[in-house]
């Protein structure tokens, strides 16, 4: 064996420490490179790599959060989003969804620091040098949060070097890497994982575990088993190619790659991952939007309130995660809606069947209005758009809304696909009548049911407080009120059913329903029962009617009201809010409340950031409050009372109940308010507008609107969770007043100076005509 000389031994010995020295001095080179590299990432140096999340944002981080709307009784009634996410805690979780997303996206997720260089060395090795794309990405769960929590291509987030292909690229997913390691140090695995899955979208329009699990399944995410875990986990990856609503086979393959991880890695045995294997795909699709759920027109009434509130408050609605809670107690909504429902229902077949082979759009003489339709398509905002389209071509506009076209429409029966056109489809639509209804503890002023219409989908108009129409004889209880205040009546006092005339109005007197006087004298109590014109215009008469303007007003009716004494009729419009809140006042002792619906605003975390007061007003004295509830008693227990036929619903029966029906001029509207001690109800029924009605008495509020609050007020009654009993009003303890007319009438007669009213002499009022 030949030897080397020393020397070159030595050489040899030299070269090897030289290369060794040089590889530890590039190794320590570039680990120093790499810290610098990370440093100057952290702080954005020189703005060369854009902001980082601060430790502030770290420890608050925020994601666009639904705000939600609550009943009183804390159901939650609906939600105000961009994007539709409610979180969760991580208690409200299945463990399954827990298991399939470990599985699935990061097995090694207990062992890693928010990076897993394992993972990152096996994407490296085989999935670029060996080409197996199917072995995964090497992005944690903590590093997916940080990507979905801080965008971080976001124009505020890039600095000057993101115009450099692949160095961008880089310099993102190292910044990812950076967060994701602070995210690890700021919170616990299970605090990861419960914002990773509140995070993530989900498709249709489902962001974050709780919006998902009830819009694909109609479940809270606590109750997912495992196929339906494995079904969402599965869409993480692309919610587009895996949404099993659009693509079925896709997302029933996809699931199961999620079922065969969850074997690998010991979450399911292999019998159980052969049954999940083989079961079909079941979902419960709803998506969540503003149509449906409780309450949807008060919803969408309040909307435009909040966006001021959030707008004056510096808040986002739609982002911010807002809780509102509202005085609606979610049963006693639905039953206002069930009762709506069953009862516009039948009404509806009434009214088709009262027009039949004719149009309902007629004038006072009950004849069809000719080119009623095509005035109102003139008016619409399609015509509008295209005459902007085509100023000078009347002829295609014409074309484009005769053209037939596929369109959803409503029924009573359920939504109807059908090809109509335009102008066919505000002809079918202005067929159909529309109702509001609102709820009120007189109490306190809490506002508990709104019904603003029939469908909140097709017919967004609310009837409520947006719709004003005429109140008709409902009108009435405002004259007597101020009668009672203003004029010292009471409801014993006589008077002749003769109408005064008005020279200063034309001559213009006031006829009844019947088109006839009875010539007999009439308590104020049995003239407002009957709903008799000619004693209120002979109140207003005596008054002055801004006087009867000013006690409306003090009772909360907000419309403007011309002073003509037609408004004895009800001729002057205005809304059911205001209309429940001044009914209200007379069992409230007097005093007015502005209806109240929203208690109070809360942010993300429970803090209160608004409050929300009831407004209160004395219009009247307790005793004569008091004095009004009697009177409007009447027309339950007054013989001929026009509210009798509440007879027929168990609600009426050992109650004590007052009422009021209204009819408008050829029966456009009607109208009916009811009062018990715990709560006040009005419903209005109408067509589209005031050129849409019954032809009879088959208009007549007593049949159109009080079936409804019939219906309403029998199924509240019968629900004893809702605490609302048959009961008396309260009897103010020091009323002076006799409300027994046949003891009253004998003191007025033993002594005429107590008397206020001196009937006129029947004889002299048939020699003016007036008769």
């Amino acid at each position: 064996m030949r030897l080397l000389p020393p020397k070159y031994i030595q050489a040899e010995q030299g070269n090897y420490k030289s290369v060794i020295k040089k590889m530890w001095i590039s190794f320590l080179a570039a680990w120093l490179l790499g810290l610098l590299y990370l440093f100057a990432v952290s702080i954005d140096l020189l703005g060369l790599f854009g902001p980082m999340p601060s430790f502030k944002v770290l420890d608050n981080p925020r994601n666009d959060l639904a705000s939600e709307v609550y009943s009183a009784d804390g159901v939650l009634l609906g939600k105000y989003f961009k994007e539709n996410r409610t979180p969760v805690a991580y208690e409200e979780i299945s463990p399954n969804l827990i298991n399939a997303l470990i599985a699935t996206e990061d097995v090694r997720f207990e062992k890693h620091s928010g990076v897993d260089a394992r993972s990152l060395g096996r994407v490296l090795f085989k999935s670029i040098l060996l080409l197996q794309l199917d072995e995964g990405g090497g992005s944690t769960i903590t590093q997916q949060l940080a990507k979905n929590l801080y965008d971080m291509r976001e124009d505020k987030n890039t600095g000057h070097l993101d115009n450099i292909p692949l160095l961008n690229t880089f310099i993102i997913k190292t910044k990812e890497w950076i967060t994701a390691i602070n995210l690890e140090e700021n919170y616990t695995k299970k605090e990861i994982i419960t914002l990773y899955l509140n995070t993530v979208p989900f498709g249709g329009n489902a962001y974050g575990i709780k919006s998902a699990a009830k819009t694909f399944f109609k479940k809270p995410p606590s109750d997912l088993n495992i196929p339906e875990a494995a079904l969402l986990i599965g869409m993480l990856n692309n919610p587009n190619i895996f949404n099993p609503i659009n693509h079925p086979e896709n997302a029933l393959n996809r699931r199961n790659v999620v079922l065969n991880k969850m074997h690998r890695y010991d979450y399911l045995n292999e019998s159980s991952y052969q049954l999940y294997l083989n079961e079909p795909v079941t979902l419960n699709y709803e998506v969540e939007n503003q149509n449906q759920g409780l309450a949807t027109y008060f919803r969408g009434y309040i909307q435009r309130e909040l966006l001021r509130w959030a707008q004056e408050n510096d808040k986002n609605l739609y982002t911010e995660g807002l809780k509102i809670y509202t005085t609606i107690d979610s049963r006693i909504q639905e039953y206002a809606e069930q009762a709506v429902t069953e009862h516009m229902t039948l009404l509806q077949q009434r009214f088709n069947k009262h027009w039949e082979g004719r149009n309902p759009w007629a004038n006072k003489n009950f004849q069809e209005i000719e080119g009623y339709i095509e005035r109102v398509v003139k008016r619409s905002q399609r015509y509008k758009e295209l005459k902007e389209r085509y100023p000078d071509n009347e002829d295609s506009i014409q074309i484009i809304l005769n053209k037939r076209v596929p369109m959803r429409v409503f029924s009573w029966q359920g939504s109807i696909d059908t090809l109509m056109s335009p102008i066919d489809s505000i002809r079918y639509y202005k067929r159909f009548l529309h109702t509001g209804l609102m709820a009120m503890d007189p109490n306190t002023g809490h506002v508990k049911a709104w019904v603003g219409g029939i469908d909140y989908k097709y017919f967004k108009y609310d009837h409520v407080k947006q719709g004003r129409r005429q109140p008709g004889s409902t009108f009435k209880p405002f004259i007597y009120a101020a009668a009672i205040d203003y004029g010292g009546y009471v409801p014993c006092d006589q008077f002749f059913d003769i109408s005064p005339v008005f020279p200063e109005f034309g001559g213009w007197t006031a006829r009844n329903y019947s088109r006839t006087y009875s010539d007999s004298l009439l308590t104020m109590r049995e003239a407002m029962a009957q709903s008799k014109n000619t004693i209120p215009a002979y109140l207003i008469k005596q008054m002055g009617v801004n006087t009867v303007i000013d006690y409306a007003k003090r009772l909360g009716i907000t419309s403007p009201m011309r002073p003509l004494p037609s408004i004895c009729l009800g001729t002057e419009s205005v809304s059911v809010y205001d209309m429940v809140g001044a009914y209200s006042t007379f069992v409230n002792g007097g005093t007015w409340t502005r209806p109240l619906y929203i208690t109070r605003i809360e942010d993300r975390n429970g803090n209160v950031l608004h409050e929300f007061a009831p407004v209160t007003k004395e219009v009247l004295s307790e005793e004569k409050a008091y004095l009004m509830v009697h009177m409007l008693k009447g027309a339950v227990q007054e013989r001929g009372g026009s509210a009798q036929g509440l007879y027929q619903y168990q609600m009426a029966r050992n109650n004590e109940v007052g009422a009021k029906t209204g009819t408008s001029q050829q029966y456009a509207d009607g109208w009916f308010m009811g009062i018990t001690q715990d709560l006040v109800a009005g419903t209005w029924v109408g067509g589209d507008d005031m050129n849409i009605h019954f032809r009879d008495a088959e208009g007549l509020g007593s049949r159109t609107a009080l079936p409804i609050w019939g219906r309403f007020m029998d199924k509240v009654y019968a629900d004893t969770t809702i605490g609302i009993t048959k009961s008396t009003f309260k009897r103010p303890a020091r009323l002076s007043v006799t409300l027994d007319c046949e003891h009253y009438q004998k003191i007025i007669t033993a002594n005429d100076s107590l008397r206020r009213y001196i009937p006129p002499q029947v004889d002299s009022l048939k020699e003016e005509g007036i008769l």
